[in-house]
């Protein structure tokens, strides 16, 4: 069991957070009858995420495998880290 920690968010940032922690939660994907409980990525075929590193260079970004090829006009989510 952890060990409670004292929250240290400011207050800005309980605001937004306690707000999504009370929105309703999402319904289930729509399951034929019978059918056997399968993973997420069961119900996102044909596409499958793919997670790639890259590096930001003046604006782009680059991955770093050359190996990944990514097909024209994919959607793409970016998660930056802040720099260190």
């Amino acid at each position: 069991m952890p060990t409670p920690q004292p929250d240290l968010r400011s207050e800005r940032r309980k605001a937004p957070d306690e707000q999504l922690a009370a929105e309703p939660h999402l319904p289930h994907p729509d399951v034929a009858p019978g059918e056997q409980p399968r993973p997420l990525e069961g119900h996102l075929r044909p596409r499958r995420p793919v997670a790639v590193v890259g590096v930001v260079e003046n604006g782009l970004v680059r991955l770093l495998d050359s190996r990944v090829k990514l097909p024209e006009r994919s959607r793409v989510i970016v998660v930056a880290s802040e720099p260190s």
